[in-house]
């Protein structure tokens, strides 16, 4: 069952408030403090089936979401690429110590700016959904 832990996790990152206290609680154990069914169990007080079917509809819940509005998909590609964006400035910058032109140190200095601040957005937009 947690062969997906990341991409779970992504996925309780983006969606977990659609998910009930409770879930979001069982999710919580079972996904990112590591603990079984039996120990998740035992403080919630509740059967061990009860969590997995808990955690189960939780799983549902995320994937259904992912598949309708794919915000996990469309935040990879973003960081994706502005990590080819920060690498081709730096290299920019790197090609210019033997130019030393001060406009293209200033733009690589901008470009690395702006990528900073989408990077910035894009982990609080992601906190936040």
């Amino acid at each position: 069952m947690k062969s997906d832990t990341f991409q779970m996790s992504m996925l309780f990152d983006f969606y977990g408030e659609l998910l009930t206290d409770k879930q979001k609680e069982l999710f919580d154990l079972y996904y990112n403090e590591d603990l079984s069914l039996t120990e998740i169990s035992e403080l919630a007080g509740i059967s061990r089936q009860g969590v997995r079917d808990a955690i189960v509809r939780s799983e549902t819940i995320l994937r259904d979401t992912e598949d309708k509005l794919g915000l996990v998909k469309k935040y990879a590609g973003y960081d994706r690429r502005l990590e080819e964006i920060r690498q081709a400035a730096a290299y920019i910058a790197q090609a210019n110590t033997r130019i030393r032109s001060f406009e293209i140190a200033k733009s690589v200095d901008r470009i690395l700016q702006l990528t900073g601040e989408m990077q910035t957005w894009l982990l609080k937009d992601s906190a936040i959904s």
